[in-house]
């Protein structure tokens, strides 16, 4: 059997201070009571010494059905972003339901001419897995601009609004790895083990639908991958049922390890008669010998550590650590031209 050749990812350029990061609507609408938030998201950005600018999409009020706009509208914006070589990040505004609608417009020529971080979770999780999938891109598994950076951030304490802040800036600037992820009280080992491997997920329906499309990462990529998922909304019952897809696709069986994300407004998980998320887990999983870590602070449920698609990690669940072995950007290269 013929097995797809892990790629090398393709990094962006590393942001330099003064770089233009553009806020977008690459799902859904901006609701006019979230507009201060989206005002504070900008600040959190400015702090960290980037320019900021938002794209027209993203107008108060603006939308069609569930979306900021038709599909192949967003799409089209999305390629200008790409295209631009003044814009060396894009960060979603908010997730959504609209992605599905336009991954086979997206121009994956401008992103290979020129690779820069798109930041999001949630709907945004399509992109990561696509765009890894087509051109090798690393996404970056990151909190949104509306709900995250301009909400949840800001319910945060200030040591933990000011550790996100370096972590994120030092992710996105600097070309040296950023070894251990901060850790939190909530995280659990769940099974016992060590993995190292590419780090692959995000939102675990958008996992499963990212799969059904021809646009699937190939399932030789999750050899030893160490795989990472959140999910929110729906019945418990859905999250095993999602984690039993993966399991028939094979995915299950090829990975080294699993990093599972804080669950958020799923209904009858752990209540009465009904199992935990660790149960869930360890219920499909039966008796793969792989490493799980669960409740990590990525997710709908609030602050979300960045996790990059496509870099190697160490995970070592017994003593609850999760460290990036590689870094997510790259410096550019001489004689490369810098907006």
């Amino acid at each position: 059997m013929t097995r797809a050749a892990l790629p090398q990812p393709l990094r962006p350029r590393a942001l330099a201070p003064g770089d233009l990061v553009v806020i977008a609507s690459l799902s859904g609408p901006l609701d006019v009571r979230y507009a201060p938030d989206l005002e504070r998201a900008v600040t959190v950005l400015e702090r960290m010494g980037f320019r900021v600018r938002l794209a027209p999409l993203l107008e108060t009020g603006r939308h069609h059905w569930w979306s900021a706009a038709r599909p192949a509208e967003i799409a089209e914006e999305f390629n200008a972003l790409l295209r631009d070589p003044e814009v060396r990040a894009i960060i979603a505004h908010d997730g959504g339901t609209t992605a599905l609608g336009y991954l086979d417009l997206i121009d994956d020529e401008a992103i290979t001419a020129d690779p820069k971080p798109i930041l999001g979770y949630s709907d945004i999780s399509l992109l990561h897995l696509v765009l890894h999938a087509r051109t090798g891109l690393v996404g970056f598994h990151a909190d949104l601009a509306t709900p995250g950076l301009g909400g949840h951030w800001q319910a945060a304490p200030a040591e933990r609004q000011a550790e996100l802040g370096k972590l994120y800036s030092t992710l996105l600037t600097g070309p040296e790895a950023i070894g251990a992820l901060p850790t939190s009280p909530s995280w659990e080992c769940w099974r016992a083990g060590r993995a190292e491997g590419r780090l692959i997920g995000g939102l675990l329906n958008r996992i499963v639908l990212s799969q059904a499309t021809r646009y699937a990462i190939p399932l030789e990529w999750f050899d030893g991958a160490v795989l990472f998922w959140e999910e929110m909304g729906g019945q418990a019952a859905h999250v095993w049922s999602y984690l039993q897809v993966l399991r028939h696709r094979g995915i299950l069986d090829r990975i080294s390890g699993m990093v599972v994300g804080m669950p958020y407004a799923i209904d009858g998980l752990g209540a009465d008669a009904s199992p935990t998320l660790r149960e869930i887990v360890l219920d499909v999983l039966a008796d793969r010998d792989i490493a799980v870590l669960g409740n990590v602070d990525f997710g709908h449920a609030g602050p979300n550590l960045p996790m990059p698609v496509g870099i190697r990690v160490a995970l070592e669940s017994q003593q609850r650590t999760l460290s990036l072995l590689e870094p997510a950007v790259r410096v550019a290269h001489s004689g490369e031209s810098v907006s």
